[in-house]
């Protein structure tokens, strides 16, 4: 018997990209999912073999394309701040992209998901260990003073990721006046704002202040 077509695959996932946002792990259904994507139920079970088989390729599927990025960025003879700068930028960018996903994959972590929860344990570690990797490498090659590891990494995500995660959740539930979306759009939330705050962060942990 000949394999569907793996077109249904990806549309599976298109459509649970889509609603898993919106509905996380509790709320998502293969029949909804399957009906989003044009495609009989019995097509999840086929190709995922369960809801929670289909969740966990839907979060990887996300996750892998940001690492991948990320690798990407950190490795090479480029200097390290300008590598540690890159895969910041580029955490931004998949944050900034998929901020309703990560909202609720954190959500749905802290209401007791095992789905949600198996993933970031898996994951979380991966991409910290990439970035402390580069923080330390630019201590060892002296182009950041002495600091405390952990310091230095929530500084930097606290500059450079929590802005958009802030501004981006109070775009989601209208809490942005019309008059400043403007503002938050080109201040906040763009390649130019992110790599500003990116600057500003890697100059304030060079000066060791």
């Amino acid at each position: 018997m000949p394999r569907p077509s793996q077109d249904q695959d990806q549309a599976l996932l298109a459509a649970g990209a889509v609603l898993y946002p919106q509905l996380g792990c509790a709320g998502l259904s293969v029949r909804r999912v399957a009906e989003a994507a044009g495609v009989n139920p019995a097509m999840v079970h086929y190709h995922f073999g369960s809801k929670d088989a289909f969740l966990r390729a839907l979060l990887q599927q996300h996750y892998e394309a940001m690492f991948g990025t990320l690798q990407l960025h950190s490795q090479g003879e480029a200097d390290v701040m300008a590598r540690l700068a890159a895969a910041l930028l580029g955490v931004a960018r998949f944050v900034r992209t998929h901020r309703p996903l990560v909202a609720r994959v954190w959500a749905d972590a802290q209401a007791g998901e095992a789905v949600a929860q198996d993933f970031l344990r898996a994951n979380t570690p991966r991409h910290l260990g990439v970035l402390m990797a580069l923080l330390q490498e630019a201590e060892a090659r002296g182009r950041l003073p002495p600091q405390p590891l952990m310091t230095r990494f929530t500084f930097l995500v606290g500059a450079v990721v929590a802005p958009l995660i802030l501004a981006g959740g109070m775009q989601a539930i209208g809490a942005v006046p019309p008059p400043m979306q403007a503002l938050v759009d080109g201040d906040v939330l763009s390649d130019a704002a992110v790599q500003r705050r990116i600057d500003w962060a890697l100059l304030g942990l060079a000066s060791g202040v």
